[in-house]
Formats: structure tokens, sequence, C-alpha cells
């Protein structure tokens, strides 16, 4: 549809949404139903109402959040994969008066990543982390990622997982509640608005803890991925509910804040 036809449209309508500051004009490029246009919105908006806007840095990887740059009005750097809170750790030390999160996926922060996520959370770092978990490669096809969860089908798992073959869902979040060095970790989902508005109360917190100086803050986020789920958006939001949060459920894990 052309801007002429949107408009000739739209003409007349409710503005309903302003559009936070720290986003451009640019459009998201994510799949129908796909959550990560709403958890961009809601760190946009977190953004704007702690005032932070002009000393921010965000840290994405390549994967669906690839273009993370092009949509945000703030400093954002793109990292190998799997090094996202490496980098963040690299400019939260040296610049440590700037406001930092890592925004990374679950193929990124809990398989290649692994390494890098682990260590920067042990160590405490004083970082903000967001950890997108739809239980698959949402990017590359839809493969199976350390997240897939038990007899579910991707295109490397056409018959499902199964645990004597690949083992079971890593459950990242409760793993690095085990060290000593997080303070605030917790799961939440973007599904309806119960959800979403729970979803911004924890990221305004986590990025609150770092203003504070209070360390590393974790704010996993389950994700529809309809495409690759084969779903149409309303049948994703009830796999979330349904399936999904039976094995990732949702609420906080640690607060030692």
């Amino acid at each position: 549809m052309s801007k002429e036809a949107v408009a000739e449209n739209t003409a007349g309508m409710e503005k309903v949404f302003d559009r936070p500051k720290s986003l451009n004009d640019q459009q998201f490029s994510y799949c129908p139903g796909c959550h990560h246009g709403v958890i961009n919105r809601l760190i946009a908006e977190t953004i704007d109402e702690l005032g932070i806007q002009d000393n921010t840095v965000g840290t994405a990887p390549v994967g669906c959040s690839v273009f993370l740059y092009k949509w945000f009005d703030i400093d954002v750097i793109q990292p190998a994969h799997g090094r996202v809170s490496a980098v963040a750790t690299g400019v939260k030390r040296a610049r440590p008066d700037l406001n930092v999160f890592a925004y990374q996926g679950d193929g990124d922060f809990a398989s290649i990543g692994t390494n890098n996520s682990t260590h920067a959370a042990n160590r405490g770092e004083n970082i903000t982390v967001f950890f997108i978990n739809n239980t698959l490669y949402g990017m590359t096809g839809g493969e199976m990622a350390p997240t897939t969860l038990l007899d579910q089908k991707t295109t490397t798992t056409p018959k499902g997982r199964k645990a004597k073959d690949f083992g079971y869902p890593i459950k990242m979040s409760e793993m690095l509640a085990e060290l000593d060095g997080p303070t605030y970790i917790t799961r939440q989902a973007v599904y309806d608005v119960k959800r979403i508005d729970q979803t911004k109360k924890a990221i305004k917190k986590a990025f609150r803890l770092q203003k504070e100086g209070n360390g590393y803050a974790l704010v996993e986020i389950l994700s529809a991925c309809p495409i690759n789920w084969g779903m149409d958006p309303v049948e994703a939001n009830e796999r979330i509910k349904q399936e999904v949060e039976k094995v990732y459920p949702l609420g906080d894990i640690i607060d030692r804040s």
C-alpha cells in the first residue's frame, strides 16, 4: 500500500500512541506477531521515562535484533554473535557513567554466548541484560536452540527434541541465579496487557538498579515466533501460556536489591 493510500485510509483516526523519543521513524522489520517489537517499545519507553536517552548505549548481536541500531535513537553497538555481554561489559567499565544494556536472543545468550553471559553475571557486572527467549533460532530458519522444549519440532529436530539426543532445555535464568554475582533476575512475557505491564516494571527496575550501581540485572522475556512455530499470532500467544510457561515459569527468580 502506498503512503498516499495509508494517509487516506487513516485520515480522521484518533492517535492513540505517541512514538517514544528513543525510537526513530524507521519501521521494524520483525515478522508479524513477533514480540520483539513490543519489547523494543517497552525498552524505549522506559529510557524516555527515566530521562537517560542521551547517555544510554545498547549492544545487540546478529540475529532478529540485528537492526536495533537503525530503530533506536541512541548509540548502539553490534558485537559478533554471542559476544554481547562481553562488549557491554567493556563499554560499562570504560564509561561507568553510561547506562548500558545488552539485548540478546536465546541462541546468542544461551548457546554461542553462554561463556560470556555466565561470566558477566558471575562478576556482577553493572549492566542490564534483556534475554529474549523464543525457544529456537528465529532469524536463520527455526533451528533448535538450547531453550527448545522437549518434543518441540524445529527445522533441525523435525521429529521433536529428544533428551537422549539433544539434552534438556537450558534454564539460563535459574542457572545464573545460583551464582553470587547477579542482583536481579526475572522472567516475564508480553502476550497480554497484564504481562506487558509487569514486563515494563521489570525493565524499569533493571535500569534503575544499574543507575544506582547495584550490579547485574537480567530480564528474560518469553517471546512468540509465529512464523517458525507454524502458528498465527493468537495461537502463538496461547502456546506461551499453555506450553512454554510450564518449562519457564514467570516471576522474579532472585532479587538481592
